[in-house]
Protein backbone atom coordinates (compact mmCIF):
# COMPACT_ATOMS: atom_id res chain seq x y z
CA UNK A 1 0.00 0.00 0.00
CA UNK A 2 1.17 3.02 -0.74
CA UNK A 3 1.71 5.98 1.70
CA UNK A 4 -1.18 8.11 0.88
CA UNK A 5 -3.68 5.23 0.29
CA UNK A 6 -6.03 2.73 1.60
CA UNK A 7 -9.45 1.27 -0.29
CA UNK A 8 -9.03 3.90 -2.90
CA UNK A 9 -8.64 7.06 -0.25
CA UNK A 10 -5.91 9.21 -0.85
CA UNK A 11 -4.48 11.72 1.59
CA UNK A 12 -2.81 15.12 -0.06
CA UNK A 13 -1.73 18.06 1.70
CA UNK A 14 -2.75 20.90 0.10
CA UNK A 15 -0.52 23.80 0.94
CA UNK A 16 -0.87 27.50 -0.99
CA UNK A 17 1.66 30.14 -0.58
CA UNK A 18 -0.49 33.34 -0.44
CA UNK A 19 -0.68 37.07 0.35
CA UNK A 20 -4.27 38.62 0.34
CA UNK A 21 -5.97 37.10 -2.53
CA UNK A 22 -2.75 36.69 -4.38
CA UNK A 23 -1.81 32.73 -4.64
CA UNK A 24 2.13 32.89 -5.63
CA UNK A 25 2.24 28.73 -5.18
CA UNK A 26 -0.17 26.10 -4.32
CA UNK A 27 -1.43 22.25 -6.00
CA UNK A 28 -2.67 23.50 -9.28
CA UNK A 29 0.66 25.92 -10.01
CA UNK A 30 2.99 23.72 -8.80
CA UNK A 31 1.42 21.09 -11.50
CA UNK A 32 1.53 23.23 -14.01
CA UNK A 33 5.15 24.11 -13.37
CA UNK A 34 5.72 20.27 -14.02
CA UNK A 35 3.90 20.25 -16.84
CA UNK A 36 5.87 23.40 -18.34
CA UNK A 37 8.88 21.61 -17.59
CA UNK A 38 7.85 18.44 -19.38
CA UNK A 39 6.07 20.26 -22.11
CA UNK A 40 8.52 23.10 -23.00
CA UNK A 41 5.54 25.44 -23.52
CA UNK A 42 2.65 27.03 -21.59
CA UNK A 43 0.51 26.42 -24.41
CA UNK A 44 1.19 22.59 -24.38
CA UNK A 45 1.19 22.04 -20.45
CA UNK A 46 -2.73 24.22 -20.61
CA UNK A 47 -3.60 21.32 -23.02
CA UNK A 48 -2.43 18.50 -20.98
CA UNK A 49 -4.08 20.07 -17.91
CA UNK A 50 -7.35 20.61 -19.96
CA UNK A 51 -7.66 24.18 -19.72
CA UNK A 52 -7.11 27.30 -21.75
CA UNK A 53 -4.04 29.32 -22.25
CA UNK A 54 -5.17 32.12 -21.08
CA UNK A 55 -5.67 30.74 -17.93
CA UNK A 56 -2.19 28.90 -17.76
CA UNK A 57 -0.16 32.41 -18.91
CA UNK A 58 -2.77 33.90 -16.13
CA UNK A 59 -1.13 31.69 -13.41
CA UNK A 60 2.29 31.91 -14.67
CA UNK A 61 2.52 35.52 -14.80
CA UNK A 62 1.43 35.44 -10.75
CA UNK A 63 4.05 33.06 -10.13
CA UNK A 64 6.26 35.41 -11.69
CA UNK A 65 5.54 38.46 -10.23
CA UNK A 66 5.02 37.06 -6.59
CA UNK A 67 8.69 35.09 -6.81
CA UNK A 68 11.93 37.46 -6.06
CA UNK A 69 12.98 35.80 -9.83
CA UNK A 70 10.22 34.79 -11.94
CA UNK A 71 10.11 30.78 -12.30
CA UNK A 72 9.09 30.49 -15.40
CA UNK A 73 11.15 32.21 -19.00
CA UNK A 74 9.52 32.55 -22.16
CA UNK A 75 11.20 33.44 -25.73
CA UNK A 76 10.31 36.92 -26.81
CA UNK A 77 9.65 34.98 -29.84
CA UNK A 78 5.87 33.37 -30.38
CA UNK A 79 6.58 29.48 -30.67
CA UNK A 80 9.70 29.07 -29.56
CA UNK A 81 8.02 27.69 -25.43
CA UNK A 82 9.01 28.03 -21.90
CA UNK A 83 10.79 26.71 -19.74
CA UNK A 84 11.05 26.50 -15.79
CA UNK A 85 14.26 28.72 -14.58
CA UNK A 86 16.96 27.85 -12.16
CA UNK A 87 14.78 29.37 -9.19
CA UNK A 88 11.97 27.52 -11.06
CA UNK A 89 13.46 24.59 -10.29
CA UNK A 90 14.38 24.89 -6.70
CA UNK A 91 10.82 26.09 -5.91
CA UNK A 92 8.84 23.18 -7.53
CA UNK A 93 11.40 21.09 -5.76
CA UNK A 94 11.17 22.76 -2.27
CA UNK A 95 7.12 22.71 -3.01
CA UNK A 96 7.56 18.83 -3.67
CA UNK A 97 9.47 18.16 -0.65
CA UNK A 98 7.53 20.31 1.59
CA UNK A 99 4.24 17.85 0.65
CA UNK A 100 6.17 14.80 0.96
CA UNK A 101 7.60 16.23 4.40
CA UNK A 102 3.91 17.17 5.46
CA UNK A 103 2.33 13.21 4.82
CA UNK A 104 5.80 12.21 6.49
CA UNK A 105 5.18 14.32 9.73
CA UNK A 106 1.46 13.55 9.45
CA UNK A 107 1.38 9.82 9.08
CA UNK A 108 0.70 8.51 12.02
CA UNK A 109 -2.48 10.59 12.24
CA UNK A 110 -3.21 10.01 8.98
CA UNK A 111 -3.44 6.16 9.81
CA UNK A 112 -5.75 6.85 12.10
CA UNK A 113 -8.10 8.97 9.78
CA UNK A 114 -7.59 6.18 7.20
CA UNK A 115 -9.06 3.46 9.98
CA UNK A 116 -11.85 4.98 10.08
CA UNK A 117 -12.46 5.22 6.23
CA UNK A 118 -15.10 2.97 4.64
CA UNK A 119 -13.49 0.51 2.28
CA UNK A 120 -14.83 0.92 -0.96
CA UNK A 121 -15.69 -2.15 -2.67
CA UNK A 122 -14.46 -2.79 -5.88
CA UNK A 123 -15.87 -1.97 -9.09
CA UNK A 124 -18.75 0.25 -7.09
CA UNK A 125 -16.44 3.35 -6.71
CA UNK A 126 -17.99 6.52 -8.45
CA UNK A 127 -15.56 7.71 -11.04
CA UNK A 128 -15.52 10.85 -12.91
CA UNK A 129 -17.29 12.96 -9.65
CA UNK A 130 -16.04 16.40 -9.03
CA UNK A 131 -14.32 15.67 -6.04
CA UNK A 132 -12.22 12.92 -7.93
CA UNK A 133 -10.80 15.02 -10.72
CA UNK A 134 -7.73 17.10 -9.96
CA UNK A 135 -8.40 20.99 -9.37
CA UNK A 136 -6.04 23.03 -11.03
CA UNK A 137 -4.94 26.85 -10.60
CA UNK A 138 -3.48 27.56 -7.39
Amino acid sequence: MRYDERDGWEARPRWRLSRGATIALGPGKADLLEAIDRTGSISAAAREMRMSYRRAWLLVDTMNRSFQRPPVATSRWRGEGAWLTPEGRTILRLYRDLEARSVLAGRTLLAELQRLLKPVRRGLARRGSARSRPRTGS
